[in-house]
């Protein structure tokens, strides 16, 4: 007995010691195993533990400083958006961490994996009432399909990476909470991430059956005026589906997030619908009498898809999704490029149509129209021209930010994208400010491309104190600020809506002076005239290696709205004409005529779809 107690304090004495780290330290290597590079947040007191982790972890994971935790979250959910990846950010206690929200719920909106860190006053002064302690956990029980405070040191890392695998598996966001002390504390150093090769793997999607294939294509032949109106979901069969769309000679509208999947130049791409919109679009889609939605999540569709009865086919690879957008007349559960594939080898081609022709000849004459606007020299400057020097020296796989209000409308009818290029906005949740947020996380993904952010001053304003961020760590984006005084998009919806313009007039500023005042080279540019050479010093500067801003001081004019034509079928053929509400304020030429409406918009060349429909004699 005496032996064996000898023989165990023995070995107790010659026992290599455990090898710890502080658990914040053991929480970033959970995050470096996963692939993630760097994070964007601020300090603040509650949280400097990670901060201490990211000084002795900065050979391995960058910590990006912005100005304001809001800018932080927008440029995570932008990462995540263009990556697919997950992206970090954080906040402190208390205005930290409640600043996150509005990028959090851009992130849930759009479907991107983000992990939010938060910091907590020290395990020992909770319940305290102490300084900038709150309950932090209800704040982000909507946005967050997992959301977590830690309880102990040793359980920091195995939270965060239980988060990244949720926030994966919900594309959406996770947070954790971490009390400051916690970080500090040493624990063993072990291999908490679980990431294996699985992590690589597709994952298995639906696909369709010839019976689903078979009925959609009896339900096309027993249509006159077919219409596809595809996704993002679509993701790289855009060529497949041109095909599919030639072969059975159906025309192709796209939502938003769809630019650039379907090639441009595809005569038979009428383009997006609703207000930022091709006029080729709305009108096609006026008189559909059937629609196929593939793999199309398109928040405006309880507006436009009720306006006229049509047949409903709806192709996703979320079954909970059908119905959510009309009523279901069928639901095929699929991948949307097994099922164009599986359409295309089930079905005959069709011989030319005359309502196929005509969908085509009307967004030639679209087309036509925007050739002209883009290409006109103003004085004063107008928007259209900026977008034709823009797509002039972007580089065929730039990327683009593109922040909410006009420049959305406008960067859907006149920016040019393919596959090639990454471009991302807020879409669902519109956040204004997102444009700067978007761009800071496209170049630090994507650092050997051209990068380009696209906004207006009302959006630009909300987070311009972040221009230090690109100037800071070097990135040669080229910022353009299309600024009018105005809020031009909320303008424009006020111009229909019975009332006085209120609160869209904002104070112009010199963004080229404040620009500079923060260390980035700038220009302001007030007629077309001076665009070349402003974008010639964009690229001369950026291909530096530094930020460059355009400040380009352009009219508050209003783009046609599409959206206001009106059609309908009377006595056997079509009529055209201007909703009621158009110019609801009078503050607007009074216009009935459609002719006089595209006069207006200096679109006298275009044509109206009874015209169109006359001339490749379309029936009713």
């Amino acid at each position: 007995m005496k032996n064996t107690v000898t023989s165990a304090v023995s070995n107790s004495q010659t026992a290599a010691p455990v090898k710890t780290v502080p658990a914040s330290v053991a929480m970033l290597k959970v995050l470096e195993a996963w692939g993630i590079q760097h994070m964007y947040g601020y300090p603040g007191g509650s949280f400097n533990s990670t901060m201490n982790a990211l000084d002795i972890e900065k050979e391995r994971m960058q910590y990006i400083q912005i100005r304001h935790e809001q800018v932080g979250a927008l440029a995570a959910a932008a990462e995540a958006k263009l990556t697919g990846k997950v992206a970090v950010t954080f906040g402190s206690a208390g205005p930290g961490a409640t600043n996150l929200l509005t990028g959090l719920y851009d992130a849930r909106e759009d479907h991107a994996p983000v992990l939010a860190l938060i910091g907590q006053v020290p395990s020992t002064n909770m319940n305290y009432n102490y300084f900038q302690e709150f309950d932090e956990n209800p704040i982000f029980a909507d946005v967050a399909s997992y959301a977590r405070l830690v309880m102990t040191p040793e359980s920091l890392p195995y939270v965060v990476d239980k988060a990244i695998r949720e926030a994966y598996k919900n594309k959406g966001v996770s947070v954790v909470v971490i009390p400051n002390d916690f970080g500090y504390v040493p624990i063993s150093d072990d291999l908490y991430s679980s990431v294996s090769p699985t992590d690589h793997k597709e994952r298995p999607l639906p696909q369709p059956n010839d019976l689903e294939v078979d009925a959609v294509l009896e339900m096309i032949k027993a249509a006159k005026r077919p219409i596809i109106h595809v996704g993002r979901g679509i993701r790289d069969n855009g060529k497949k589906l041109v095909e599919l769309s030639q072969k059975l000679q159906v025309p192709i509208a796209i939502t938003g997030l769809a630019k650039g999947l379907i090639p441009d130049d595809y005569e038979g791409n009428l383009g997006t619908l609703n207000r930022a919109a091709s006029k080729a679009a709305d009108e096609i889609f006026a008189v559909s009498d059937l629609v196929i939605a593939i793999g199309a999540d398109f928040p405006f569709a309880n507006l436009i898809y009720r306006t006229h009865p049509f047949k409903f086919v709806q192709v996703d690879v979320d079954e909970s999704q059908f119905g959510r957008h009309h009523y279901l007349d069928l639901g095929v559960w699929s991948d949307a490029g097994a099922f164009v594939d599986m359409m295309l080898a089930r079905s005959e081609a069709v011989a030319p149509t005359a309502f196929f022709k005509a969908a085509v000849a009307d967004q030639k004459n679209w087309r036509a129209y925007l050739d002209h606007m883009t290409n006109r020299e103003t004085e004063p400057l107008e928007f259209e021209q900026v977008y034709r020097e823009i797509n002039k020296i972007a580089e065929d796989d730039a990327v683009f930010s593109i922040d909410v209000g006009d420049n959305i409308i406008n960067s859907f009818r006149y920016l040019n994208l393919t596959p090639k290029n990454k471009w991302v906005i807020s879409a669902l949740f519109a956040s204004m400010g997102s444009g700067v947020p978007g761009a800071l996380a496209g170049q630090l993904a994507y650092p050997d491309r051209q990068v380009f952010h696209i906004a207006g001053d009302g959006a630009f304003s909300m987070v311009m104190q972040d221009l230090i961020t690109e100037r800071k760590y070097k990135l040669p984006i080229i910022n353009i600020i299309t600024s009018n005084g105005s809020l031009n998009f909320i303008k424009s919806e006020q111009d229909d809506i019975p009332m006085n313009h209120s609160g869209i007039f904002i104070d112009d500023q010199d963004f080229a002076m404040i620009s500079r005042g923060m260390g980035v080279e700038a220009v302001t540019v007030r007629k077309s005239s001076e665009l070349p050479a402003a974008f010639a010093k964009a690229l001369e500067v950026t291909k530096a290696g530094r930020p460059f801003l355009i400040d380009a001081k352009i009219t508050d004019k209003r783009g046609i709205p599409v959206e206001e034509l009106t059609l309908k079928h009377e006595n056997g053929e079509w009529i055209e004409g201007i909703s009621s509400s158009y110019n609801a304020n009078n503050t607007l030429d009074h216009l009935t005529d459609v002719h006089e409406f595209f006069k207006a918009y200096d679109g006298a060349n275009l044509k109206s779809l009874p015209e169109i429909f006359a001339e490749y004699n379309v029936k009713p």
